[in-house]
C-alpha cells in the first residue's frame, strides 16, 4: 500500500525510525511545529492545502501526524482520499501511547510541562513561514530587544506576562521513546527544569499509535478514519474527534 503522511516535525525522529521498518510505501511531508502557534484559523488552511495537494491516483490514504491541536484540525476535509488521524487532544497523548494514560498522568500532575526529543529539538517556531502568536508578543526576544521594539513600559508588561505563563508549572516530564537520541535531549530537559526550579521526571512513552498510523490496519480505537465527503470535528467526549458530513453549499 502506498500512503502519504503529512506530519508535524515534532514527530520527526520517531516517524523516521518507524518508516524504515514499515510494510507500507509511505511518503512523508513534514510541516513546521510553528503551525500550532499560528492559531486554529491559520493552521487549518495550511493543513487543508497540504491534504488537497496529495495525488489520489498515486496514494490510497492520507495519514495525519497530528492530534486535534487546540482545534487546529477541526474542519479539515477528506475530499478525494480518506484521512487517518490519531484520536488525541495533542501530541503528548500520541507520545504516551493512549489518551487514557495521558489523562491519568495529567490529572495526577496538573502542573507538568512535557518534553520529548522532538519538542526539545524543534522548539523554534520560526519555521511556520509567517509570524506566530509568540513571535508577535515578543516571547523569543530578550528584555533589551523588547525595550528597543516596544518601549520600556510595554517590555515590562510582556516580561511580566511571560512569567505568568509559566507560573503554574512545577514539574518537567521527559517522555522517553526508546530512541538512541533520548539521552541527549533528556539531559537538556533536565537542565531546563533545574533552571526553572521544577521537579524533573522521566517516563516511558510508546510508539504504538504512530506505528499503527503508519503500518495499519486502521481499525484501532486510537485512530479515526475520515472518508471523502467528511470532515474532522471535535467530539467533546472521550473519543476526542469524530467524522462529520461536509455540509453542501
Amino acid at each position: 500500500m502506498r500512503v502519504k503522511l503529512i506530519c508535524c516535525e515534532i514527530f520527526f525522529r520517531e516517524v523516521c525510525a518507524l518508516l524504515a521498518d514499515s510494510p507500507n510505501t509511505c511518503d512523508v511531508q513534514f510541516l513546521p511545529k510553528g503551525l500550532h502557534d499560528l492559531g486554529a484559523d491559520r493552521m487549518l488552511p495550511r493543513l487543508q492545502e497540504a491534504v488537497d495537494a496529495v495525488d489520489p491516483a498515486r496514494y490510497e490514504a492520507i495519514l495525519m501526524g497530528y492530534a486535534l491541536c487546540n482545534n487546529g484540525l477541526a474542519g479539515l476535509e477528506a475530499r478525494r482520499l480518506p484521512l487517518i488521524v490519531p484520536k488525541s487532544h495533542d501530541c503528548i497523548g500520541v507520545f504516551m501511547g493512549d489518551r487514557q494514560s495521558y489523562r491519568e498522568y495529567f490529572d495526577a500532575h496538573p502542573g507538568t510541562y512535557y518534553r520529548t526529543s522532538g519538542w526539545t529539538e524543534r522548539n523554534d517556531a520560526s519555521g511556520a513561514g509567517e509570524e506566530t502568536v509568540p513571535q508577535k508578543l515578543g516571547l523569543f526576544l530578550k528584555y533589551d530587544e523588547l525595550v528597543a521594539k516596544y518601549g520600556e513600559e510595554n517590555a515590562a508588561y510582556i516580561m511580566e506576562t511571560m512569567g505568568d505563563a509559566t507560573a503554574h508549572y512545577d514539574r518537567m516530564t521527559f517522555i522517553r521513546m526508546g530512541l538512541p537520541c533520548d539521552d541527549r535531549f533528556a539531559a537538556m530537559a533536565r537542565e531546563d527544569a533545574a533552571r526553572q526550579g521544577w521537579t524533573y521526571e522521566e517516563i516511558g512513552g510508546s510508539l504504538g499509535v504512530l506505528r499503527k498510523l503508519i503500518d495499519g490496519p486502521w481499525d484501532d480505537d486510537s485512530l479515526l478514519t475520515v472518508r471523502p465527503g467528511e470532515r474532522i470535528a471535535a467530539s467533546h467526549d472521550d473519543g476526542v474527534i469524530r467524522a462529520a458530513t461536509v455540509a453542501c453549499t
